[in-house]
């Protein structure tokens, strides 16, 4: 098929790889020239394993091309997706204002039947105001284009996209057309080999789909982030509740692990903008509001556990914390919502300094804290320890999974370690004489 893909953020450039790698023609728009020049030489401008090569290889062949012109993608394309973004309003609420934008230059712009797919996060009702956009538009040009708008969310995670979308355990497809139902068929069967993973529902329920999923998943992180809060309190292991409540198949072991609370592009907004969706439609969300509370106190947890281990030595002003790991999770330099940042400015409001190291977001990193003289980004792991009075995991790393514990302890003015994903056994660091502090244990 020749597809359309607008907007080459995350969703945008991941799909476009993935369907051109697949043998289909795509051309890929974006408003910004810097970054379609870029991808037209052969830059990724996104951190995505195994991204780079992908979008190389097809390009090279002639499958994937880059524009900032929309007609030029738009001409012959049976498809076009909006992928662009949807960040929050101040309320809460889902910025649909890059969305509309699109659909009204589709409308304008378009010269033949089309089926417009939402790739977008988008609330409840976003076709429907998707689909009046572009009729409006063709009526103002009078043209009648036949054209459906099709809910297609996207279930990607950062670090592991490209598996994802190539092998995907669900393809959910919103809408009450036949036809276009039909069509995404077709161009989703290379990805459903050994069966058929197309999930065809009303397009309301589609958007909703998506919002339910993402606040389904942040509300096993942070029910799990509560008991291993709990835990800390009555002496309980919260390692050992997992696995005692993650072996009954109707809970599993996905996304029950404690940590440091979730951030990122996606859950932190999805959960707002599905309070909001309630709100307006005269519900009280009482369990999401309770997510959304758990998550940003288990952020600021370490923080406070750092507090007041150096609250009987003066507090940690003037003091150093090494901290490995700064994007919100591993295989990713997106520092959206990340908990580092959290952690690290309750700290430097208290005066402590942060030397703190990251494989891939150090760059985001130094833009984000700029302005924060006590903060340094260091591009070698063991040097942020060298005369720091403690280090703080806050990212899981592979590399950090199974470091030089002798080159650390003599690196740091004493052997203490906060760890925010529990990474390390609790008897093995006693062993190693380290002062050793984690999530949902009592130290």
């Amino acid at each position: 098929m020749k597809l359309c893909i607008i907007g080459t953020g995350y969703v945008g450039l991941v799909s476009a790889a993935c369907f051109a790698e697949m043998g289909n023609s795509v051309t890929c728009v974006d408003v910004n020239p810097d970054v379609v020049k870029k991808l037209n030489a052969g830059s990724v401008h996104i951190f995505e394993p195994g991204l780079a090569p992908m979008v190389q290889r097809s390009r090279a062949d002639g499958r994937l091309t880059f524009t900032t012109e929309l007609a030029q993608g738009l001409d012959g394309a049976d498809c076009a997706f909006i992928c662009v973004g949807t960040p929050p309003g101040e309320d809460g609420s889902c910025d649909l204002h890059y969305v509309e934008q699109v659909a009204r230059q589709i409308g304008r712009l378009m010269e033949k039947e089309l089926i417009v797919v939402d790739k977008s996060t988008v609330p409840v009702g976003t076709a429907d105001r998707v689909t009046a956009i572009i009729r409006e538009e063709l009526k103002a040009r009078g043209r009648d284009f036949a054209f459906e708008v099709v809910s297609n969310p996207e279930f990607l995670k950062e670090g592991d996209a490209i598996a994802d979308f190539m092998k995907p355990d669900r393809v959910v497809i919103g809408t009450g057309s036949e036809k276009a139902a039909s069509v995404m068929r077709e161009l989703y069967a290379p990805f459903a080999r050994t069966r058929d993973k197309l999930i065809v529902m009303g397009v309301r329920s589609a958007e909703m789909t998506k919002y339910a999923a993402n606040c389904m998943l942040a509300t096993k992180i942070s029910f799990i982030n509560e008991i291993a809060t709990i835990c800390e309190r009555v002496g309980a292991d919260v390692r050992d509740v997992r696995t005692g409540i993650g072996s009954d198949s109707r809970i599993g072991y996905q996304f029950i692990y404690p940590g440091v609370g979730y951030g990122g592009s996606c859950f932190p907004k999805d959960v707002k903008a599905l309070i909001h969706t309630a709100e307006t439609s005269g519900v009280e969300p009482m369990l999401l509001n309770a997510v959304e509370a758990v998550n940003a106190r288990q952020k600021r947890h370490m923080a406070e556990r750092i507090q007041e281990y150096f609250a009987p030595q003066g507090g940690v002003k003037g003091k150093t914390l090494a901290v490995w790991g700064l994007a919100f999770k591993a295989n990713t330099d997106d520092m959206r919502e990340a908990a580092a940042i959290s952690i690290i400015s309750a700290l430097t409001a208290e005066g402590m300094k942060i030397r703190a190291f990251d494989p891939v977001a150090a760059d985001n990193a130094r833009h984000i804290f700029r302005d924060n003289p006590l903060v340094e980004i260091v591009d070698d792991q063991y040097a942020v320890c060298d005369g720091s009075q403690a280090l703080l995991v806050v990212t899981e790393w592979n590399q950090f999974r199974n470091p030089d514990f002798d080159r650390i302890k003599s690196l740091l003015t004493a052997p203490i370690l906060f760890d925010g994903r529990n990474l390390y056994s609790p008897a093995v660091m006693a062993d190693r004489g380290f002062a050793y502090f984690c999530i949902g244990r009592k130290n």
